[in-house]
């Protein structure tokens, strides 16, 4: 039986390169030996896509995508299909989680260089990364078809419509009706369930390729594939598989408790992560006393309502989301761990995480004058952050980096 196995999967193996890849990618593939807890948060993202995944392909066996059908669909998925409660609510905590994992991921990589040279590339999928999981979750935002959900889908297209000559008929061809309808739903749920997934999985494997081309970073910022053993291996390296797979596992076991806690317990989470409003049918007549995004796009939100001319708002918006593809050229510290970075930098990353948490408050509350004043002073501080990174970080005083890794 054995002999069995084994022949065929040398056939297999002959034709389709599995060993190989595992290689590549997993036994053979040297990681820095020094990963902390800020290392768990990628593959704890990979989980979770597997969970949105599997958790969305079942809540499409029952889905309805039709405008008198959706919200109805919704409610017999969470009351009459066997575990569609569970489903539900593992798909939509799954959301909020993929994006709690997702900017950690992307703070982990700031504090530590990860967009530097020589992993500009990387950085760069990584965006685009979240770019799609924010089109994704947005697409995927309307189709419960609540009142927030509508109400939600008609503020943000309306705010394509800013922009000139071009705006109303933009607005038009998203929606694909002059109001948010049928047809939109129809073509959200289709981006949502087919186009989003597939770039999605695509980016993330051109994300690990990148990766594995240039070799992981770490928390010194040292260059493990410099230092090399008479056989040519990394000396401050270790093999990815058995060492970080194990360590991963354990990291997916406390994840998962956590995230089944919230689901069996706080699915809603107070509203942050099911608002209270979605759970009424959507109504084009009554509009909701406060429309809000949900709450991982707020800070992006807030930064909009802080401008009073709308299509100046919608420029700060988008550019405060794609000034992260220029990162790696901003940066102009000769090091790349906050390790050994001075200050300047420091002060300014404290300063970038107050004003991104700030913000993000701001923007799930009432635009009353005073937050709105406080939205003003935040935005200017993130876009400081940014703008100004090629001034403080070329003037900031760094140490020494070590010419290996520490085991600190």
């Amino acid at each position: 039986m054995k002999n069995i196995i084994s022949q065929t999967f040398t056939w297999i193996d002959s034709r389709l390169p599995i060993s190989k890849l595992w290689k590549e990618h997993a036994s053979e593939y040297y990681a820095p030996k020094n990963f902390n807890i800020w290392y768990f948060f990628g593959s704890l993202a990979m989980l979770v896509l597997v969970i949105q995944l599997l958790t969305g392909l079942f809540l499409t066996m029952n889905y309805k995508p039709a405008a008198d059908l959706a919200f109805g669909s919704v409610e017999y998925i969470m009351r009459d299909v066997e575990w569609g409660w569970l489903i539900r609510y593992m798909h939509s905590t799954g959301a909020s989680a993929f994006f709690i994992l997702i900017y950690l991921h992307m703070f982990r990589g700031i504090i530590y260089g990860s967009h530097k040279k020589p992993r500009e590339m990387v950085w760069i999928i990584g965006v685009l990364i979240y770019l799609t999981l924010v089109a994704e979750a947005f697409m995927g935002y309307l189709l419960p078809w609540g009142q927030m959900s509508y109400w939600g889908a008609q503020v943000t297209i309306s705010l394509f419509g800013a922009f000139p000559m071009i705006g109303e008929g933009l607005a038009e061809w998203i929606r694909g009706d002059y109001v948010v309808s049928d047809a939109t739903l129809n073509r959200f749920f289709a981006f949502h369930v087919f186009l989003m997934p597939l770039l999605l999985i695509a980016l993330v494997v051109a994300h690990i390729m990148a990766l594995h081309e240039t070799g992981s970073n770490n928390p010194d910022g040292v260059e493990i594939k410099e230092k090399k053993d008479p056989n040519g291996l990394p000396l401050d390296g270790i093999p990815f598989h058995p060492y970080y797979t194990v360590k991963d596992l354990w990291g997916f076991g406390i994840f998962l408790f956590l995230f089944a806690w919230v689901v069996f317990y706080a699915p809603e989470l107070g509203g942050w992560f099911l608002e209270h409003p979605n759970f009424e049918p959507a109504n084009p007549l009554a509009t909701p006393e406060h429309i809000r995004p949900l709450w991982y796009l707020t800070p992006f939100y807030s930064i909009l309502r802080s401008i009073p001319d709308k299509l100046l708002g919608v420029i700060a918006m988008d550019a405060a989301i794609f000034l992260w593809f220029f990162l790696p050229w901003l940066d102009r510290s000769p090091v790349k761990s906050i390790r050994y970075r001075g200050l300047l930098f420091k002060s300014a990353i404290g300063l970038f995480v107050v004003s991104f948490l700030a913000l993000g408050y701001l923007g799930t509350q009432p635009a009353t004058p005073l937050l709105t004043m406080f939205a003003r002073v935040f935005s200017i501080l993130y876009f400081a952050f940014f703008l100004l990174m090629p001034i403080y970080t070329k003037l900031d005083k760094t140490k020494p980096v070590p010419e290996r890794v520490t085991s600190k």
